[in-house]
């Protein structure tokens, strides 16, 4: 329960400050405790959707949302959370942990690369 906790809170920091969710790390540690992909998934999504709302207030606060462009990127973002976990039902845990791994390699190679000074 404990190890749960501090998950938890190491991760609120790094979603709420770097604005990728956390569920790239929920995702995993979940896995590795057992849970199969379907339920870290949606497991995670609780989790992520309790730490938005707590990060969105406090960037409201310090005046970093632009809430035109963030209820656009819902709009969209709505939709294809409809669609995700309908494709997630068609594919296998390995498959899973395997595409999951190369999305996480990709996107760190990718903010690696295309970093400025």
């Amino acid at each position: 329960m404990i190890t749960k906790i501090v998950l938890g809170l190491v991760v609120g920091i790094l979603s709420s400050g770097s604005g990728l969710g956390g569920g790239f790390l929920v995702v995993p540690f979940l896995m590795q405790m057992g849970k199969d992909a379907k339920i870290a998934v949606g497991t995670s999504f609780l989790f992520v959707g309790l730490v938005a709302v707590s990060s969105l207030w406090a960037h409201s606060r310090l005046g970093n949302v632009d809430i035109k462009t963030g209820l656009l990127l819902a709009a969209g973002g709505i939709v294809g959370a409809q669609i995700g976990p309908q494709i997630l039902q068609h594919i296998s845990e390995v498959n899973f942990k395997r595409g999951f791994s190369l999305f996480l390699v990709t996107a760190g190679i990718w903010l690696f690369v295309t970093a400025k000074s």
